[in-house]
């Protein structure tokens, strides 16, 4: 038996719920996203138009945001870029961004989560989510 992955399930039921139906560009999108870690939609967009150029880029766009909508993605926003992260792929990291270059540096580090989970306990908040975002100099940029 062909069973549809997990992605493609959820996909469907966030489609039906909202009265949208599973097309072949976004079977298309949905399959080539799922290959990445993150990646943008100028990014997706070039990868696709060399299998078919009659998807449009305000069609990837309109797909990753219900991706996002669904719970396959994350949008994160670096400047005036945005990336989508396939949660599929790993659980929660933080992120260095170079002000020079725009390249984007993925990190997670088991000590600045237990601090910021103290903080929140001495304030009285329960965390539900966070992004931690450092913005710098990449040793390329810096020379």
């Amino acid at each position: 038996m062909n069973k549809a992955p997990k992605e493609t399930r959820v996909l469907k039921e966030h489609l039906a719920k909202h009265q949208l139906k599973l097309t072949h560009q976004r079977e298309q999108i949905l399959h080539e996203f799922l290959k990445v870690e993150h990646i943008t939609a100028e990014q997706m967009y070039r990868m696709l138009a060399k299998k078919d150029p009659h998807i449009g880029l305000a069609t990837i766009y309109r797909t990753l945001n219900l991706f996002c909508e669904a719970g396959l993605a994350q949008a994160r926003h670096f400047g005036t870029q945005t990336q989508y992260d396939n949660v599929s792929h790993k659980g929660h990291h933080d992120h260095l961004i170079c002000t020079g270059c725009g390249k984007i540096v993925e990190f997670e580090n088991c000590d600045i989560e237990r601090l910021q989970e103290e903080v929140a306990k001495r304030n009285g908040f329960t965390i539900q989510t966070h992004k931690l975002e450092l913005y710098g100099l990449c040793s390329g940029c810096r020379h």
